[in-house]
């Protein structure tokens, strides 16, 4: 039975490193007859949580209004949501958090979303993802979402430096892996 997948791109650069490497995995997913949705929420304007706790008391229904509107109905529809991101200081990039972060409205009633995968990219080395990957690991925890896989590459500075990379290919595989 095809899953609903739900690929966040945190990254503000369109056909970016970070992209690149989703659509890869989004290649992957769709040959299996997924159905993906990829949102590049990095565009989108969306303010971080400000725990006034209002989903508490409403229905898991956040006070803001803002682009969060059009993320919660996906999310909501979603097995599978695939969190990709630039590394720019030891952790997934702002625009990406704010919307993790707003996800906490939802827990209370909890979501469909049994899967996850971690896409990132980074222009240092391996130690760059370590942070990043502790705090996806307690997220999934948190959330009681199974990790099906963790994808990083290294060493991209520029747009395009991830182009020919085995990241990729790795990226695909993880994608039709999903059934």
């Amino acid at each position: 039975m095809p899953k609903n997948i739900l690929v966040l791109v945190g990254s503000p650069k369109q056909n970016g490193n970070t992209e690149i490497l989703a659509d890869a995995f989004i290649k992957g997913a769709t040959k299996n007859g997924n159905n993906v949705k990829k949102l590049r929420v990095g565009k989108m304007k969306i303010s971080g949580c400000i725990d006034c706790k209002y989903c508490f008391t409403h229905d898991d229904t956040c006070s803001q209004r803002d682009d969060m509107d059009k993320i919660y109905p996906l999310v909501d529809d979603a097995d599978m949501i695939v969190l990709a991101t630039p590394i720019y200081f030891f952790s997934m990039n702002a625009q990406l958090k704010a919307v993790v972060d707003r996800l906490n409205a939802g827990y209370k009633s909890g979501y469909k979303i049994s899967k996850s995968a971690l896409l990132a990219v980074a222009s240092g080395g391996d130690s760059m993802f370590e942070p990043l990957i502790k705090m996806y690991e307690l997220i999934c925890k948190y959330l009681k979402w199974e990790s099906v896989g963790i994808i990083t590459v290294g060493k991209v500075e520029n747009k395009g430096d991830i182009e020919g990379r085995n990241e990729l290919l790795l990226a695909e595989q993880l994608g039709e892996s999903i059934k």
